[in-house]
């Protein structure tokens, strides 16, 4: 893990500066009568500023669920800026009759803000619940924190994940950023959000672990 923290601390100060470029929000793709929902429920990671939304990795599963056989609607539900707090206080309308399954990728602010790793766990924790409570199944992306406030709360911070998922019975995506933060190729100018090709690989690293929690 360490390596990639040092490639997070480079672009912690681009990925603050940009926090509030504005979000997708709730952008339906290829919205089929009847179909299950899957909502995607992130920040600028998902909402993906600087890029056009039908590159989004959102929109790329959408297009993936159909050329497999699936009959699900992915909802783009990422704001940019948020964090775990801010997130808490959209959840509930998030959720629509007909979903099924939300894909959880959040944190990322708080780690680069510095927030408590237990109000993060809590956050995530609720949001978990209330996705539940509902029947709707999580898929849980893990987060990790540059080391701006020293090794063992990047440490603690990744940990939160690890504990979330144990405890709710939540499959646990490894962080999806792993090989794209930093690279020239797969960002923006900041290096630090994805571009168009970094989304491909976000929608290649969530695949593996959507699809066995889907239903033909």
């Amino acid at each position: 893990m360490g390596r990639h923290l040092v490639a997070l601390s480079v672009v912690a100060v681009a990925l603050v500066g940009t926090a509030r470029c504005g979000g997708v929000g709730k952008l339906p793709t290829q919205p089929t009568a009847g179909s299950a929902v899957i909502v995607a429920f992130g920040d600028s990671l998902t909402s993906g500023p600087g890029i056009d939304p039908s590159d989004t990795y959102p929109v790329l599963l959408q297009r993936r669920l159909r050329q497999s056989g699936y009959d699900y609607r992915v909802v783009n539900d990422g704001v940019s800026g948020d964090t775990s707090t801010e997130a808490v206080r959209r959840v509930d309308q998030a959720f629509t009759p007909d979903t099924k399954i939300m894909i959880l990728a959040l944190g990322i602010n708080d780690g680069l803000r510095g927030m408590p790793t237990n109000t993060l766990e809590q956050n995530l924790g609720t949001i978990i619940q209330r996705a539940q409570s509902r029947g709707i199944a999580v898929l849980l992306c893990g987060m990790e924190a540059p080391p701006l406030k020293g090794f063992s709360y990047s440490l603690e911070f990744h940990r939160v994940f690890t504990r979330l998922a144990e405890r709710y019975k939540v499959t646990l995506v490894p962080f999806f950023l792993i090989g794209i933060v930093g690279n020239p190729d797969l960002t923006l100018d900041d290096l630090a959000h994805p571009n168009a090709e970094g989304h491909k690989r976000i929608a290649e690293a969530l695949w593996p672990y959507l699809e066995p929690m889907l239903a033909k």
